[in-house]
């Protein structure tokens, strides 16, 4: 059975913005190595239409960032989304009972399979089916923006912390 993880960067007052701050050198290898591992990735809409952006070659990618992009292209992808038509390679488009979809995949798959969207794991938590979270914390305040955790959550166990790259913190919790 797979593990459904929420993983994320966010800033110090709890927003998400890849425009506001960006992973060193460092912490993007180990985003390569972390995308490499994983049985899948989960996505609502908004968050894979950014990471869309890793489908097309472009001349001016270093290595790393042509890593990257090699290992989110290998990975199969979800998309849940209501407006969405089509997905790009190696996506399925999730419409309709969701629950039932991604407790599917969980029964189907091994491994650990990323949720990425604030509002897809806010849905996803409601229906008791995160199994963790994993929130890098940078060394930020960007003071607005989209909150990483779109509503409440039940309450949380910290299992573990550590310092990934530079002054950027994983803190890793499960549901109480």
């Amino acid at each position: 059975m797979a593990k459904l993880v929420f993983a994320l960067n966010q800033s110090l007052d709890g927003y998400v913005d890849h425009t506001a701050f960006a992973p060193d050198p460092a912490l993007f290898r180990h985003f390569i190595d972390d995308m490499r591992g994983l049985a899948g990735v989960l996505y609502g809409r908004r968050m894979y239409e950014v990471m869309r952006y890793w489908d097309d070659d472009r001349p001016e990618w270093d290595e790393a960032e042509r890593d990257y992009a090699a290992a989110w292209r290998s990975q199969p992808k979800w998309v849940v989304s209501r407006s969405l038509q089509s997905v790009g390679p190696n996506a399925t488009l999730l419409a309709g009972d969701i629950e039932s979809a991604v407790r599917g995949l969980k029964a189907e798959l091994a491994g650990e399979i990323e949720v990425a969207g604030p509002e897809l794991a806010k849905s996803l938590t409601d229906f008791g089916l995160v199994d963790e979270y994993r929130l890098y914390i940078h060394p930020v305040v960007i003071g607005h923006g989209k909150p990483l955790f779109a509503g409440p959550r039940p309450p949380l166990r910290l299992v573990a912390n550590e310092r990934i790259a530079g002054d950027v913190v994983r803190l890793t919790y499960v549901p109480a």
